[in-house]
């Protein structure tokens, strides 16, 4: 191609590199419809193939999402069902102390035996909230620490060091490593130490 001032010329025809006439060229026009018909046939096809795949796609997000759905629910009663029923066990060990407490109620005896049989009872419900991991807090003769004790009162004395635990007025408790009451305790105040 010659090019001239940034035109470009007509170029005459190559013969060689020419297309082939169509085939149709002579046929009538009503086949040209019909071929054209059976394209459009085809696409139409396609189209009804595609409808049918996303059909069957949205009906499996569908399924798949009742389905997680029913999953939550499942797991959100389960959740619910032990929780309610988690306490089954704690209350299973609890059993013998309320009876024991019955036991001692019914009977008529003597104040050193009702004394023995409410010892045996604190040991017996001690015990079971020990597996059910309940711990006290230590306190008598501990350094004061504010994560577990409350100071309720700080007493003025030589006797003990500075911030030791003199009396404890209420158990603390943990259940496993989680503080369920912190100790109510007296704190000496040692000015010398």
């Amino acid at each position: 191609m010659a090019r001239t001032n940034g035109k470009s010329e007509i170029e005459p025809l190559d013969a060689e590199h020419e297309l082939p006439a169509s085939s149709d060229a002579g046929e009538n026009p009503a086949t040209a419809v019909e071929s054209s018909t059976a394209d459009m046939s085809g696409e139409q096809a396609e189209i009804q193939k595609l409808k049918a795949e996303r059909d069957a796609l949205l009906d499996r997000v569908a399924r798949m999402q009742a389905d997680f759905e029913n999953a939550r629910k499942r797991a959100a009663r389960e959740l619910q069902d032990y929780r309610e029923y988690a306490l089954a066990d704690a209350i299973r060990d609890l059993l013998p102390v309320l009876d024991s407490f019955e036991r001692a109620l019914k009977t008529s005896s003597s104040q050193k035996d009702l004394r023995g049989g409410i010892e045996l009872i604190s040991k017996q419900l001690g015990d079971a909230l020990a597996r059910l991991g309940l711990r006290p807090i230590p306190t008598k003769g501990e350094p004061f620490d504010p994560r577990f004790h409350e100071a309720i009162e700080m007493v003025e004395t030589t006797e003990a060091a500075d911030h030791q635990i003199l009396e404890e007025l209420q158990r603390g408790y943990k259940l496993k490593d989680r503080l369920l009451r912190p100790a109510m305790v007296k704190v000496a105040r040692n000015s010398k130490s």
